[in-house]
């Protein structure tokens, strides 16, 4: 019996040997070592052979200074587009715009009818911005509405502008609110527009519901202020009696 024992025992121990070692063959089949991309990355730069000390840095461009006349012809450009209700008046008034941009301001000035616009350029040889500059807003203005003695202030005078906003921009009225917010501004017979005018010695333009003003600076903006308040409600008698205050404050300046 006891030989029965010692050789079944021996058969167990031989048993959980070879389990031991089946499991230790899985463990070390299971597990397999894993190479990061990082690890890659840096032997592929490592195996990167970069010789920074033998190569020379390419030299910059040496550019010459560009000549003005090679690349500017010195000829200035202005283009103004003229709407359908004014291509009568221009037509009736062409020799009186002409004549100023020609002969005093020394520009070249024609209508384009495919483009339907009224262009203006400065002859070679002659590179002066500001006549240009005065004879497109001296069109502008005609075209706008403004008479064309009104207009010539703006060639004439150096601080003479134009200013132009919508009844829609200082309050959003509708239908026959915006009627009468334009009947305000323009008085029977034109009176109040005529008034604000003499009192602000600017000239106004109410074309729908666009105003146009031209002026000086501070005329043009005593001229608003008075077309805002009207347009907000307020009453002409009060509107005249501050444009009367502040037009003798402009008077005590100078």
């Amino acid at each position: 019996m006891a030989d029965l024992l010692d050789a079944e025992m021996a058969k167990i121990e031989d048993y959980k040997t070879e389990q031991q070692q089946q499991n230790h063959n899985n463990e070390d089949s299971e597990f397999k070592v894993v190479v990061g991309k990082k690890s890659k990355n840096k032997r592929k730069l490592d195996e990167m052979e970069i010789d920074d000390d033998n190569k020379s840095l390419p030299k910059l461009p040496n550019f010459k200074p560009v000549d003005e006349s090679s690349t500017y012809s010195g000829v200035e450009y202005r283009k103004i587009q003229v709407p359908l209700n004014r291509y009568k008046p221009l037509k009736e008034n062409w020799l009186r715009i002409f004549t100023p941009i020609v002969e005093h301001l020394k520009l070249q000035m024609r209508f384009n009818i495919r483009t339907k616009c009224v262009e203006i350029r400065t002859p070679p040889g002659l590179s002066d911005k500001c006549n240009i500059q005065k004879a497109a807003d001296f069109v502008q203005a005609f075209i706008l509405g403004f008479e064309i003695e009104d207009a010539l202030a703006l060639i004439r005078l150096d601080e003479m502008f134009i200013e132009s906003f919508e009844i829609q921009d200082v309050k959003r009225l509708k239908g026959n609110h915006l009627n009468r917010a334009i009947g305000r501004i323009a008085g029977t017979g034109g009176r109040i527009k005529f008034t604000i005018e003499n009192i602000t010695k600017t000239r106004i333009v109410l074309a729908d519901s666009k105003i146009h003003i031209l002026g000086s600076y501070n005329n043009i903006r005593a001229a608003r202020t008075a077309i805002c308040n009207l347009i907000l409600g307020s009453p002409p008698s009060k509107v005249f009696g501050n444009m009367r205050q502040l037009a003798n404050r402009l008077i005590e300046q100078f």
